[in-house]
């Protein structure tokens, strides 16, 4: 079984596994690694682990950088920059249906990644045999989503902070409306979108909480029993466990969870136990 370490690689984020080869790595140290695409800067994400024997060639960790590697990342993001208008032109020129996102250089400048979001296919042969020439290096290129999009260019949600992608997110997990709904949030698109465009990741968090909340508490428009009578549940705060009722008499009240329960087949929902 072979021991690897994983390290993270361009502006994509990937973690892949390499064999440190022993070379004494701990998180946060910057490395250059052999890939399939040449030679790559990368930055160590987890310590040394034991893997099952893996079907793809596993590439080994070549070194720490050193002052003089970290100088060759910094000459080769101002290539990027430049390479980044080159590529910006022959789009442009071509009138390619695409949108340019970034551009990553291998650390030996072996090959660039181009990233691109698009709507649909996108022909862009002629595209790169103009840059292997102008830019004379392998080309690839890479469609992306519009959430990895966010991630590559970063930026800053509505609460403030640097987007959740950018951080720490490594994996997108499905968002739906629904959740918004749960949690009782405005259904406004512009109040609970991302950068992307898309709804934000962060509805996801507490989406199950909510959810089993829920379940303990009674239905909006369901009968319930309080201490006053019958009421009708007008509207239920999950965070605080507080309902809101209506008498016949039409009088509003605000009771706790403790003070309700469920009257016959309508609204039927089960109370957990209270702690203490």
């Amino acid at each position: 079984m072979p021991i690897v370490v994983g390290v993270q690689i361009r502006r994509t984020k990937d973690v892949l596994d390499f064999l440190p080869e022993g070379i004494d790595l701990a998180i946060g140290d910057k490395c250059l690694v052999e890939s399939e695409n040449g030679i790559e800067a990368g930055e160590v994400v987890s310590t040394e682990r034991m893997i099952e024997r893996s079907k793809k060639k596993l590439h080994r960790v070549i070194k720490k950088m050193d002052a003089n590697d970290c100088e060759v990342v910094k000459k080769n993001a101002e290539k990027e920059k430049e390479a980044f208008q080159k590529v910006l032109q022959k789009i442009e020129e071509h009138e390619l249906k695409m949108k340019l996102t970034s551009v990553d250089y291998t650390f030996d400048c072996n090959k660039l990644f181009i990233y691109y979001t698009a709507e649909g296919r996108v022909d862009f042969r002629e595209l790169i045999k103009d840059l292997g020439y102008l830019l004379k290096t392998r080309i690839q290129m890479v469609q992306i989503g519009v959430r990895d999009e966010a991630r590559m260019i970063g930026g800053f949600g509505p609460c403030g902070l640097p987007i959740c992608c950018g951080l720490f997110l490594k994996n997108f997990r499905p968002v739906s409306i629904d959740m918004a709904k749960e949690q009782e949030l405005s259904l406004n698109p512009v109040k609970i979108s991302g950068v992307c465009g898309r709804l934000m990741c962060c509805l996801a968090y507490e989406s199950d909480s909510y959810h089993e909340a829920r379940k303990n508490l009674p239905k909006v428009n369901s009968k319930v029993s309080t201490p006053d009578g019958i009421a009708v549940v007008k509207a239920v705060n999950i965070l605080e466990e507080e309902i809101t009722v209506e008498y016949p008499d039409g009088m509003l009240k605000k009771l706790s969870r403790k003070e309700v329960s469920p009257v016959g087949i309508f609204g039927k929902f089960k109370f957990r136990k209270s702690e203490g």
